[in-house]
């Protein structure tokens, strides 16, 4: 989520960066300038309410004492200004009834009403304005490209050659099918379209290719594994940035209401499947303030990922590119303002050498303004070559969110310089796929097939497939 700060200071430059997404800023904002003056009126005529308010109670206080004081008590005079105060207040009610005293407290209670009238109105603003902002998406980085779609990202680099076949290569469902590893058609049976059923060797290897992803990172790059719930809450969705705006592309389970959460009503204890384990391990540390000396903190989590949305429709109908469940091997990162950008390529590197291990050719896409999702900043897409389709897919997306999902979720840090006083300011937050596995799995078989059907194993993966070397159609 944006600062409410940062929008009425800025709010030029917040319209021309959401015009550069393709957004329309009054559909988003509303009339920004004008609810927000409302609610700072509100708030002012609130706060000089109470002013009055406390004016005319020590007004009320001091009349009080001046009656008792000129009954003559012999021991008045001698108390504290609290004591006197306190025994004025607790006088006869004679004393108390004397028309100015009176008049002053008919006074403070119209003051009542109208600072709760107030008070209202400045909460229902306040609540207009984070509904409105929770809808706005985050604010791209300068150096992404300007464009409209996925024509405009910037290829900025690209590792690996393309392999040379003596055949046609086959697409990864044609391989799946012939080898028995693969069964779409009792997969529909059992769930409908766009989910997966994967036999013998091809379960395996989906297998595999988690322990070696989950195994690499922890072991080689630095990231402590993570194993979450495959389910959570409204607020955890709200955190990372899925809700309100994309309720519809998400599975709730039946004590979880869509409608509501759209409109940006959360309840406390609901449930959804989990989109990706980005929703989970981000809302670990949701609402809490961690030590500046744990930072950077690096998790990896393999889980399941459900999405009710699986693309457009009569896209990618055939295979497992898009499905409605898959796996994937996550990485998320907390750091310091200041090094999410070193961090934000250290990730996406963790990213590429699990491809370059496997020696599938990819390349690096720099996403431009129309094509980076709601939450990101800066997003570098990593694009595998499948060569059954002749073409690039994306199988990891690696983002620095920059502030947006930790101001979201309230995760913060207090900087250590300052010592326990220091204020707290918030993380940024970043992860990437570290990978997709299902595309991870397709890209293998269409980069390994032969030209007698069988695929090779990659060498990195043999010792996870108990020294298998290649998969052949079993008999």
């Amino acid at each position: 989520m944006l600062d409410l700060g940062f929008v009425r200071a800025n709010l030029e430059l917040v319209e021309e960066k959401l015009r550069a997404r393709g957004a329309d800023p009054a559909a988003l904002l509303g009339d920004f300038r004008a609810l927000d003056k409302s609610r700072r009126e509100a708030i002012t005529l609130a706060e000089q309410c109470k002013a009055h308010r406390n004016e005319l109670s020590q007004q009320v206080g001091a009349l009080l004492m001046k009656n008792r004081k000129a009954a003559a008590d012999p021991n008045f005079a001698g108390r504290s200004d609290r004591e006197k105060i306190a025994i004025s207040v607790s006088d006869t009610k004679e004393r108390l009834a004397t028309p100015e005293v009176a008049a002053l407290q008919d006074e403070i209670r119209a003051l009542k009403d109208k600072l709760d009238e107030l008070d209202k109105t400045a909460s229902e603003l306040d609540e207009q304005l984070r509904q409105s902002l929770a809808r706005v998406p985050n604010l791209t980085r300068d150096e992404v490209p300007v464009g409209a779609s996925e024509a405009d990202n910037k290829t900025v680099k690209t590792w690996g050659e393309l392999k040379k076949f003596e055949f046609a290569p086959k697409p990864h469902w044609e391989i799946g099918e012939s080898l028995g590893i693969l069964d779409l058609e009792r997969a529909a049976k059992l769930s409908g379209a766009r989910f997966a059923v994967y036999m013998g060797a091809g379960a395996r290897l989906e297998r595999a290719l988690i322990g070696f992803m989950l195994d690499t990172h922890t072991r080689q790059h630095g990231y402590t594994e993570v194993l979450p719930p495959f389910m959570v809450n409204s607020k955890s969705l709200f955190g990372t940035g899925q809700l309100p705006k994309f309720a519809e592309d998400l599975f709730c389970c039946s004590d979880a209401d869509a409608e509501a959460a759209a409109r940006g009503e959360f309840k406390d204890n609901d449930h959804w499947l989990i989109p990706t384990a980005e929703v989970p391990v981000t809302n670990l540390y949701r609402d809490e303030i961690l030590d500046e000396t744990r930072l950077p903190i690096s998790l990896t989590a393999y889980t399941p990922c459900f999405r009710a949305e699986a693309g457009a429709a009569g896209k990618d109908t055939r295979g497992i590119i898009r499905q409605h469940q898959f796996q994937k091997v996550e990485l998320v990162k907390f750091t310091r303002p200041e090094e999410s950008d070193a961090e934000h390529e250290k990730l996406t590197r963790d990213a590429e050498e699990i491809l370059e291990a496997l020696d599938l050719p990819y390349r690096r896409v720099l996403l431009c303004t129309g094509d980076t999702g709601f939450s990101s900043a800066k997003t570098y897409d990593l694009e595998v070559w499948l060569p059954g389709q002749s073409l690039y897919r994306e199988i990891s997306s690696c983002s620095n969110f920059d502030a947006f999902q930790a101001r979201r979720a309230n995760i913060r840090y207090r900087p250590a310089s300052g010592g326990a006083k220091a204020k707290p300011e918030f993380v940024h937050t970043l992860n990437g796929s570290g990978l997709a596995v299902g595309r991870t799995w397709l890209a293998v078989l269409e980069n390994y097939q032969q030209a007698d059907g069988s695929v090779l194993i990659p060498e990195v993966l043999r010792p996870y497939m108990g020294g298998l070397d290649k998969i052949v159609k079993e008999p």
